[in-house]
């Protein structure tokens, strides 16, 4: 199993000085946040993805992809496409991150490229019915 889906974290976020909700500290991973459920590490990952919105102005697939998998330590055109495939959206799409069907289908899409395997569909709406 990845490391994302033993640490309920389906989009392998980063340890930081934010505290989600729904994230056991102290971490058993160093790196890595880990949540209680899976319902917590997807409602961190959507979260996350809105304040790259509201915060750092992301507009496109390729915007947001490009903040989350920086070119210096992953291959963000390979991510982007990926995405965009799993999503069935071109590189160019604004995704309205207000709106639940949307933001589902790209944490699923973040997902499967962070773990490897498909996302459990019911643990990403549990995790946006958590914001």
């Amino acid at each position: 199993m990845s490391r994302g889906l033993i640490n309920n974290n389906p989009g392998n976020i980063r340890l930081s000085r934010t505290l989600w909700q729904g994230e056991v500290r102290p971490s058993q991973d160093k790196s890595f946040c880990q949540f209680k459920t899976m319902a917590y590490g997807y409602r961190a990952l959507i979260k996350l993805l809105q304040n790259y919105r509201r915060v750092n102005g992301c507009r496109t697939i390729a915007d947001f992809i490009n903040r989350w998998a920086p070119p210096i330590e992953n291959n963000t055109s390979g991510y982007i496409r990926r995405v965009c495939t799993e999503m069935q959206v071109p590189t160019n799409h604004v995704p309205d991150v207000r709106e639940k069907a949307t933001m589902c289908a790209f944490a699923a899409a973040i997902s499967q490229v962070e773990n490897g395997e498909p996302a459990v569909m019911e643990d990403v709406v549990a995790g946006w019915n958590l914001l």
